[in-house]
């Protein structure tokens, strides 16, 4: 997230068959943490690489787009002051935007909406206080 006119805002990216927008998500090479996994796929599928980590939101499970495995997704919040960037994984993602988190686009995964939704208040509380430090 990024903060712009006192706004927060969130980093989404397109895939290159879907309409709808994702949070940056993906699986964890061998020798990664979860963290530095999350680091790689937020550059790779938005382009944003500028991160300091805020806060682990938790993690969120779902049946894959094939609904033949259920999938664990781990999310981190963290602070951009990077408005400009372009994904680097061109094969999949191929435009990012950003969107004001209290009015969210149409998103793939509802669980990510929720995810967002449910946490809308304290990222903001948490910018607001990052922001006056």
């Amino acid at each position: 997230v990024r903060c712009e006119h006192g706004r927060v805002m969130v980093a989404f990216a397109r895939e290159q068959e879907f309409p709808d927008l994702v949070l940056p998500k993906g699986h964890v090479d061998p020798g990664e943490t979860l963290e530095v996994a999350a680091r790689r796929e937020i550059e790779e599928e938005v382009g944003v690489s500028e991160l300091r980590l805020i806060e682990y939101l938790g993690a969120l499970e779902r049946l894959s787009f094939d609904r033949d495995e259920w999938k664990v997704t781990h999310y981190f919040l963290y602070e951009t002051s990077q408005a400009e960037a372009k994904p680097t994984e061109t094969d999949r993602h191929t435009e990012m935007f950003w969107y004001p988190l209290d009015e969210l686009p149409t998103m793939f995964w509802d669980e990510q909406r929720e995810l967002l939704e449910q946490n809308r208040s304290r990222i903001e509380t948490l910018m607001k206080v990052r922001q006056s430090d």
